[in-house]
């Protein structure tokens, strides 16, 4: 029997992701459940971690680099005293600590973290180590030396202070690994930590609050589902809009530079839109735009 396909759907649906669940599996149950022919995700979340996944379904797809490299918000508890082999409460503690830092020690070291930092990922990350994931080396006990990234971090604040306890929000770009931050941040004041909990409040223009809960893809009709499909070019906001002439918008489907109205940077990526819709992704070059990603809508 020949496999189904599924719709031709395209859009983001924003889940608001549980904990104990991971970023494939929402994924697939949001495929299912819209009978979509193709979906993504834009930006993995941990397994324990809830908050924004937003998932791209069809042409979305399309933009998912867009929003990967939009900045996100981070609302995470760090708890002193013990490091863990995964940075987070679901591994083995591997160094303990009786210090404990003060609230004021606290605010001090976080201007450490802010800017340009560079930053090693957890042993227990999707980082590829010789073409293999460092997750499943660090499952069967391979030691190895992850090499520090870049990551731009916006801003990274103290939202409470506890005995043993600290919440932080922390906006980021792409690639930021909270449990880094919180496993560095301890080292740096002396008492280790690791990652109790950890949300994803925001990604780009996607609102956690916003969300469609997990449970509730499994219970509701799909024609429910589909009202809360957001149209394609709502992750496309952080880019300017250019409109397509006519001709213009042929060439441009076409594959070839077009004509479009309205300006921008020299080089610049924007998106371009004529009277039916999106129409692609592309560089601006004086009053045209070349296409780097085409929508088929």
């Amino acid at each position: 029997m020949a496999r189904k396909k599924g719709r031709d759907i395209s859009g983001w649906l924003i889940v608001d992701k549980p904990a104990g669940v991971n970023s494939t599996a929402v994924v697939a149950k949001v495929r299912w459940a819209l009978d979509a022919k193709k979906a993504g995700h834009a930006g993995t979340l941990d397994p324990d971690a809830t908050g924004v996944l937003a998932v791209a379904l069809g042409e979305a797809t399309k933009t998912v680099p867009i929003v990967t490299d939009a900045l996100k918000c981070y609302d995470f508890t760090v708890n002193w005293g013990a490091e863990t082999a995964t940075d987070d409460a679901s591994g083995e503690v591997v160094r303990r600590s009786d210090t404990r830092p003060t609230a004021a020690q606290v605010e001090a070291a976080l201007a450490r973290f802010t800017g340009e930092i560079m930053q090693v990922p957890p042993a227990f990350s999707a980082v590829k180590v010789e073409g293999e994931r460092a997750y499943d080396l660090a499952r069967e006990g391979v030691e190895m030396e992850l090499a520090a990234r870049p990551l731009w971090v916006e801003s990274l604040v103290l939202l409470e202070a506890g005995a043993d306890t600290a919440r932080l929000e922390m906006v980021c770009g792409k690639g930021g690994y909270v449990r880094s931050i919180a496993r560095d941040l301890g080292r740096e004041l002396g008492c280790l930590g690791h990652v109790a909990h950890l949300r994803r409040t925001w990604s780009g223009p996607f609102e956690a609050e916003d969300g469609v809960a997990f449970d509730r893809i499994d219970r509701e009709a799909q024609d429910w589902l589909d009202g809360q499909v957001l149209p394609l070019e709502t992750g496309l906001t952080d880019l300017p809009m250019l409109r397509a002439t006519p001709e213009g918008a042929i060439r441009i489907r076409n594959g070839n530079p077009g004509e479009v109205t309205g300006g921008a940077e020299w080089g610049e990526l924007v998106w371009v839109a004529d009277a039916t819709g999106p129409v692609c992704i592309g560089r601006y070059q004086g009053g045209m735009v070349q296409p780097e990603r085409v929508f088929n809508l």
